[in-house]
């Protein structure tokens, strides 16, 4: 059973598809931003999964995880000033590279 902080936790869960043509350059933005996450106050952890196909394409599974919700809104708001600071939107990137992605929040289920 997960404790009463684990329970609070927000996770952020984004899996993507990406063409193993644009594999290098996603990892080298999913890199830089990992870098920003780390120094945000309530920033618990995170995780990297990858799951490669026969032609080279990959699944990326990528989990942040923050203290609580509020700590996941300000954090929100913060990567959002950054990217606009150095001018890099995400979905115009997405786009480009030809990734599918589903990115989302999620709370713990306690079953």
């Amino acid at each position: 059973m997960n404790s009463r902080s684990e329970n609070a936790h927000v996770y952020r869960i984004d899996k993507f598809k990406v063409p193993a043509a644009a594999r290098e350059e996603f990892l080298s933005r999913v890199r830089t931003s990992n870098e920003v996450l780390h120094a945000i106050p309530g920033f618990v952890e995170d995780r990297f999964f990858e799951q490669l196909g026969a032609t080279g394409n990959s699944k990326i599974v990528t989990i942040a995880v923050w203290e609580n919700e509020q700590a996941f809104s300000e954090a929100k708001l913060l990567v959002q000033e950054h990217y606009k600071k150095i001018g890099f939107n995400p979905g115009d990137i997405i786009k480009r590279l030809g990734i599918e992605a589903d990115m989302d929040a999620y709370t713990n289920l306690d079953l």
